[in-house]
């Protein structure tokens, strides 16, 4: 907050209210970048001489080397910033602020902060994937119960259940990558919201700082954050996501499932109790989760009603974004470590696949592909048997049949060697082949698939570096 002597002093404490410094240090080394980028533009435009422009880009490069805690007092990061460029070249440093405001400015340090996070974020995102997918390859072939309503439901396949969450996590990258290109625009040279009479290149601007174009409507483009709540949105889901993942986690490691053991890097014990072995960091997966989703709704509280354009609300928007940020990147890289170093009991799996007389819909199907009888009332014939708790023989089944369908199913060629194979969770695995199924020929292709999928999404990222990192580069050359 730039005072004048209307104002006449302010009280520590309001001050301390006003000032964004702590935040501000997530954006430091962006807002020297912006600093350098419209320096340099307005020594092109003859807006600056090139001499007094030398002098301030030393003093942001001295600055860069020395880093924030050099920084003198300041309500803010931009603030500080300008008054040791001040100390450093004298009157004529206060140049750098010529046709900028600090609403243009700082919705412009964000995104170059935030591009750079989302960047890491997506390259956690794709090691994630590749776990779950490299661990699926090793169990294609792994019989396991799978659940519908926490119950008992069909056989599927380790590697299916594994595919189902790093699909889930393919389509978190999409959605990332897919906020990058709005993020990944300038609102520079908008100045306070009504642009500027100076003759400025906000184009130039745009180059230099690697972004893809610009927030044209300069009232838009200082006033906005759905750039920020677009992030935290798409963090939210991918939080979601990762906390199912946590859930059976915690669900499987408990003894009366005991389908896998954490590494006991990722477990802790009891203060009290020495045998136990506590999922804490999948737990903590599912409460950071919350904390996600809280920072989402405090974002869209703020901005719900504000009018156009730049209102100092929107400062308490960006701690929320960066916290959001911060779990779910801790959380991906945690539970991509915790994934990868899992012991799976495979025996206690295989001995659960046919639980629950969870290959009744395979009995009910090939009642209906042998005999020909509606699916329906193969249903219930096998509903019948199911109630009653016993495995079916096929005696019992016929006389069943007998009473629902009119007929034994042995008279229409279903025999006690079909009703063997309906019972096997392997069987029922086997016949499972139709595009995205669980039988191991359609997992294998399926893993062949997301292969190349994070080969393409490893590319997209490269590229997207490359691109920030030349702009980046030559502006660093300039002096």
């Amino acid at each position: 907050m730039f005072r004048d002597q209307r104002l006449g002093e302010s009280r520590q404490d309001v001050l301390d209210y006003l000032s964004s410094r702590e935040a501000d240090e997530r954006i430091f080394e962006a807002d020297l970048l912006v600093d350098k980028a419209h320096l340099v533009m307005l020594r092109e435009q003859g807006l600056i001489s090139g001499e007094v422009c030398s002098r301030i880009m030393a003093a942001l490069d001295d600055l860069m080397e020395k880093g924030s805690q050099s920084l003198g007092a300041g309500e803010d990061v931009h603030e500080a910033i300008e008054a040791y460029v001040l100390a450093q070249v004298g009157p004529e440093g206060g140049r750098m602020h010529t046709g900028r405001s600090r609403n243009d400015e700082v919705a412009t340090c964000i995104r170059l902060a935030l591009r750079a996070e989302m960047l890491d974020l997506m390259r956690e995102q794709i090691l994630l994937v590749g776990t779950l997918v490299r661990l699926a390859e090793k169990h294609t072939e792994t019989i396991i119960p799978g659940f519908t309503h926490t119950q008992h439901a069909q056989p599927t396949t380790l590697a299916h259940h594994l595919l189902a969450h790093a699909d889930a996590a393919l389509r978190d990258l999409s959605r990332l990558e897919d906020a990058y290109l709005r993020v990944n625009l300038s609102p520079l040279g908008a100045a306070a919201f009504a642009s500027t009479g100076f003759k400025i290149d906000r184009q130039r601007t745009c180059q230099l700082l690697g972004f893809e174009g610009l927030l044209e409507n300069s009232m838009d483009a200082v006033s906005t954050r759905d750039f920020i709540l677009e992030v935290l949105a798409d963090l939210s889901i991918l939080m979601v996501n990762l906390s199912r993942l946590a859930e059976e986690l915690v669900l499987w490691s408990t003894s009366e499932f005991g389908y896998l053991e954490l590494d006991n890097l990722y477990a802790s014990t009891s203060s009290i109790m020495p045998q136990k072995k506590n999922p804490d960091t999948a737990e903590l997966a599912r409460g950071k989760t919350a904390s996600v989703l809280g920072s989402l709704m405090a974002a869209l509280s703020i901005c719900k009603g504000l009018p156009l354009s730049y209102n100092r609300d929107l400062q308490e928007v960006t701690p929320h974004l960066w916290r959001g940020l911060d779990w779910a990147r801790s959380t991906v890289r945690i539970l991509g470590g915790c994934v990868s170093s899992l012991k799976f009991n495979l025996e206690r799996m295989q001995q659960c696949a046919g639980a629950g007389f969870s290959t009744a819909t395979e009995i009910a199907d090939s009642l209906v592909r042998i005999t020909g009888m509606p699916f329906r009332t193969a249903h219930s014939i096998v509903g019948r048997i199911a109630a009653s708790g016993s495995r079916p023989g096929l005696a019992e089944l016929d006389d069943i049949a007998l009473e629902m369908a009119g007929y034994r199913a042995r008279e229409r060629g279903f025999s006690a060697a079909d009703l063997e194979r309906a019972l096997d969770p392997k069987s029922n695995v086997a016949l499972r082949d139709n595009t995205g199924g669980p039988a191991p020929a359609e997992t294998q292709r399926m893993i062949k698939d997301r292969w190349a999928r994070i080969a393409a999404g490893e590319e997209r990222l490269a590229g997207r570096r490359r691109r920030v990192e030349r702009a980046l580069g030559e502006l660093g050359a300039e002096r």
